[in-house]
């Protein structure tokens, strides 16, 4: 839950630009959603609401903004989605696999929705693979939609460009295995995988179709992206012009029975609910006996206002003690208004529990339109502003870290300030040295978009050792909850984030002075930078000597 910044954005214009199809892929926890748009016809954006179903392989199988995240491995093949029979067993919520760091509170969706037909990850089937092959289906139906409505010799020669969003909270190492996941699937056949955070995302579309023209510079809001099994928050400052359901499985209540009246709950029931605890809602439970007892009638089962509070309370509880806890971190500025996206965004109860909670301090409480495609939507939109294609009304500019990051260095040891037992001796320089964390970003820092930070480095290798190798620097971060401060030393609350390789063979060898040590042996000085830029939910690096930039270097996830 990060602070973030944005500035108005002036109207570029359409630019000419190569023909692209650019496709945004809103891969969700329960529900996966999907937009698209020729890079030509910038203002002409489509969202698929067609999705095979186990009748139909094409698309007059079901009509919906979303389509469920789920796969069955049935006889060599793959079902996913809509596809899947109902009452077959199903893989579900294996996207927050990819990050195991997570407190799952609200996204322990295994213990809080027990599924008779949901099957566990194991080692045949990890969670890499679950991910690969449902992104693999989802750009295989892309390729069929377009092929309905771009001609073939068009779309041959047209590349595609994907954009795929993941959640704020996920650790780097999760934002890098999605992007491996998306290339093994097969989205960069064509061009690089790009990423977005989900709120940023939902932030982009909500803010330009509410077009909320009392948000002016200065003011904070707090986004709660709310869907079907996660929650999400973050705060914004302007700087410049879910619940799940859960049914008692009685013995009565065959599987096909229990998924007809899971599915009338979500589509229905859960949407329409106000907080009236005398409403009267009726499910399809065909082929149950009547019974006054469990309020079962004519195949119906009545449920009662009270009974749905049941349902929502604890999960609005949770989402009301989260929204709490963002508004104080946003201290001493009090947000103008908290703007609801997502599925469960939508719900009118939780908008006006929320409202109920904030409305001594003055704050609004809005509901974003079309706030279950929001995510999708506003990662298009962000792919188009990327490309000069589309002008936005809000663009990130700037985020404030939520961890330390930094990378340990030798210094010369000093008694005061350093631990003796530490030290060890340099012999180019003759003296005691001793590694440290030299922080180059702090926890609460303002890091700018795409503005690339450069770590400068200044190494020594024996001239009688040859041409300067490769150098690798290692990346820490460390995540200090209790805002203690980033420690001076390697430690158990110090992990190691990525592991950045820079190849010096690319650096002529005439590029690096020679100078002797304090030993008599003669060494090059070898001094470079590796430039790290930050974006949405990726960081570039880059190796830099003499102000050369060498391009890319190798970062590999730890």
């Amino acid at each position: 839950m990060a602070s973030k910044t944005l500035k108005r954005k002036r109207d570029k214009g359409d630019v000419g630009r190569d023909r692209v199809i650019l496709v945004a892929v809103d891969f969700g926890t329960t529900f996966s959603g999907i937009a698209w748009v020729y890079s030509s016809q910038p203002n002409i954006r489509n969202t698929i609401i067609q999705w095979p179903n186990s009748i139909s392989d094409g698309l007059e199988g079901i009509t919906k903004p979303k389509v469920p995240t789920e796969l069955q491995y049935a006889a060599g093949s793959i079902n996913w989605g809509y596809k899947i029979p109902d009452s077959a067993n199903r893989h579900k919520w294996f996207k927050f696999s990819l990050d195991p760091t997570q407190e799952r509170n609200l996204f322990s969706l295994e213990r809080e929705l027990p599924d008779s037909h949901a099957l566990a990850t194991d080692s045949n089937v990890t969670a890499e693979k679950l991910v690969i092959d449902y992104l693999t289906a989802l750009r295989q139906h892309v390729e069929q939609v377009l092929q309905y409505k771009t001609p073939k010799d068009t779309l041959a020669r047209t590349p595609l460009q994907y954009c795929l969003t993941v959640p704020a909270v996920w650790s780097e190492t999760a934002q890098a295995k999605t992007r491996a996941c998306a290339v093994a699937a097969g989205m960069a056949k064509d061009n690089e995988v790009t990423m977005i955070t989900e709120p940023e995302a939902a932030a982009t579309y909500a803010l330009d179709a509410m077009n909320p023209h009392d948000l002016k510079v200065g003011s904070t809001f707090v986004l709660v992206d709310a869907g079907g099994g996660t929650v999400d928050l973050i705060s914004y400052k302007v700087v410049r012009s879910i619940p799940i359901a859960k049914a008692h499985h009685d013995p009565m209540w065959e599987d096909e029975v229990l998924q007809e009246a899971m599915t009338t709950f979500e589509t229905f029931t859960k949407g329409s609910y106000q907080g009236c605890p005398r409403e009267v809602y009726t499910i399809p439970v065909s082929g149950l006996a009547d019974s006054t007892t469990l309020g079962i009638r004519r195949g119906k089962l009545t449920v009662t206002g009270a009974d749905v509070k049941g349902v929502f309370q604890p999960v609005i509880d949770e989402i009301i003690t989260l929204v709490k806890g963002q508004i104080r971190a946003t201290r001493p500025t009090i947000p103008q208004a908290v703007l609801l996206v997502g599925g469960f965004g939508q719900s009118s109860y939780l908008r006006e529990c929320i409202r109920r909670v904030v409305s001594d301090s003055g704050i609004d409480v809005m509901q974003s339109p079309n706030g279950w495609t929001a995510v999708v939507e506003g990662a298009l939109m962000r792919v188009l502003s990327q490309h000069a294609l589309l002008s936005i009304c809000v663009d990130i500019i700037e985020r404030r870290a939520r961890k330390h990051y930094g990378v340990e260095c030798s210094v010369l040891f000093d008694a005061e300030k350093h631990d003796i037992l530490k030290r060890y001796w340099c012999a180019y320089k003759g003296a005691f040295v001793i590694n440290e964390m030299q922080w180059f970003v702090n926890k609460g820092d303002v890091v700018e978009e795409r503005e690339p930070n450069q770590l400068h480095f200044r190494r020594q290798r024996l001239v009688v050792s040859g041409h300067p190798e490769n150098v690798i620097v290692a990346v820490f971060f460390c995540a200090d909850r209790d805002d203690i401060g980033a420690p001076r030393y390697l430690g158990p609350s110090v992990k190691e984030l990525v592991r950045v390789t820079a190849d010096l063979h690319v650096v002529p060898l005439s590029a690096f002075p020679v100078s002797n040590g304090k030993d008599g042996q003669a060494y090059y000085c070898v001094c470079y930078q590796i430039a790290i830029t930050y974006y949405s939910a990726s960081t570039k690096y880059e190796l830099i000597h003499h102000g050369k930039n060498y391009g890319p270097v190798t970062a590999e996830q730890v």
